[in-house]
């Protein structure tokens, strides 16, 4: 099964105009120096055009990101039981990317504790806009553009009524407090390197599977 996942850029929250046309007269700010942010996190599953919205207000770090995939998974996982392999599409992103110690670590985490096998998918530098996530971050603006988003719950509000192939959105707030500069030591990303696979040595940062047999026996039986 295939899921697309990225975050939006971070939207800011209060009296601001951000653009966009309302039928209705609205009055904002004339500036947008504020101190409070929301982030939307999505998930895209193509194959059932069906779209999941995490928000925080914290930092989109290596750990919320698998955290939101353990999220998921959690939640619809007697669903998907017959699923096998979890095909994960995302841009290199700092936090995600496949030498992101502290992402891998989680990552291979993830596939040991669900026994399925994990395939890393990364799109290049400047192809990310072919990434599908990355659609519904545009029907996402036009869906709220002219609005006021002034506090938090207007803009899970305007989520929980966002409509994306057809179906509505899923939305979760996330609370959890997450820090950048968790990072494994040199040794133990070298321990979980030989618990990866990498398709080959040339663009073998781009495409990782992670089997979750092997990644259980060299992590904790080497």
């Amino acid at each position: 099964m295939r899921i697309s996942y990225d975050a939006k850029n971070r939207v800011a929250i209060g009296n601001f105009s951000r653009g966009g046309k309302n039928w209705t007269k609205v009055e904002a700010n004339d500036h947008d120096f504020g101190a409070e942010y929301i982030t939307p996190f999505g998930l895209f599953l193509p194959e059932f055009k069906e779209t999941s919205l995490y928000f925080t207000e914290s930092k989109v770090t290596a750990d919320f990101i698998v955290d939101v995939v353990i999220d998921y998974w959690t939640a619809n996982k007697e669903r998907f039981s017959h699923i096998h392999t979890l095909v994960l599409n995302s841009d290199n992103g700092p936090e995600c990317h496949s030498r992101r110690t502290q992402f891998i670590k989680r990552i291979c985490d993830f596939a040991i504790a669900n026994d399925i096998l994990v395939k890393l998918v990364y799109y290049p530098p400047y192809h990310s806009k072919y990434n599908p996530v990355e659609r519904v971050w545009g029907g996402l603006e036009q869906h709220w553009n002219g609005d006021i988003l002034d506090c938090r719950e207007t803009v899970l509000n305007f989520a929980k009524t966002f409509i994306w192939a057809g179906k509505k959105a899923t939305v979760k707030l996330c609370e959890g407090v997450y820090e950048n500069g968790k990072k494994l030591s040199d040794k133990a990303m070298k321990l979980h390197e030989k618990a990866i696979d990498r398709l080959d040595a040339t663009i073998g940062k781009w495409f990782v599977t992670i089997n979750p047999r092997k990644a259980k026996k060299v992590l904790y039986y080497d």
